[in-house]
């Protein structure tokens, strides 16, 4: 067995991958949320459409976009391996618990929080990524250029209520998650240090609260504008 299959499996290996990952899919919520933030223009979607189809047809976003799938499935397979680890390792609760006083709500239900946000992802990817890569999307023309008109799709998808409320609800479990996994990564990549570790808990703390909050807004405006 090499070093590398040794150190995937062992405990310290499947945190470092849990780590790496994470921070990835936190980068990718900033960037995420930067084109998103587009649909709130008063150009009635021609800068999202025109953005979207700029990195549609880009060859990088594409090959982070297959990269992004395999760290969200990395993510999701080595966090069910670790939880399992734990339990192998405390097959039995101890009969006296301060897990309450000892961690926050967040750290003692990450399990619940990521199924939730996971299968509101399925939900939204096949909402809208798959939507948008193999459905009949109407176009529209801007400057004699033909582009898909996904911000249409997506005004009629924020117009029911419905999916309003589990996209801001899933955005708060996204907003627990965050307030967790952000210190944790740091921390499982040995970046603690007296000086600098509650500088990164307070980052996280805010990252967690203005990016569920900011991703939330978009689908509240556009329904508000619907009425």
């Amino acid at each position: 067995m090499s070093w590398v299959t040794k150190t995937l499996n062992s405990t310290l290996g499947k945190k470092l991958l849990m780590a790496l990952t994470g921070l990835f899919l936190i980068l990718f919520l900033v960037v995420h949320l930067a084109g998103n933030l587009q649909l709130l223009l008063p150009d009635e979607g021609e800068s999202f459409n025109i953005y979207a189809e700029t990195m549609a047809n880009n060859p990088l976003i594409k090959v982070v976009s297959i990269g992004n799938f395999a760290f969200i499935l990395i993510h999701v397979i080595w966090a069910i391996l670790l939880t399992k680890t734990n339990k192998k390792a405390r097959p039995v609760s101890y009969a006296v618990s301060n897990a309450s006083t000892n961690s926050t709500w967040a750290s003692r239900n990450m399990g619940i929080l990521g199924t939730v946000i996971l299968l509101f992802l399925i939900i939204h990817l096949r909402g809208f990524w798959y939507e948008f890569k193999f459905g009949e999307i109407p176009t529209i023309v801007y400057d004699g250029i033909t582009y898909k008109n996904g911000f249409a799709i997506i005004s009629e998808a924020y117009s029911n209520i419905l999916y309003v409320i589990v996209y801001v609800v899933a955005m708060g479990f996204l907003g627990f998650h965050l307030s967790h996994g952000f210190a944790s990564a740091f921390q499982t990549l040995g970046l603690n240090h007296v000086k600098y570790s509650p500088l990164i808990k307070k980052v996280g703390s805010i990252f967690s609260i203005v990016i569920p909050a900011l991703f939330a807004l978009i689908p509240i405006v556009m329904y508000i504008q619907t009425l």
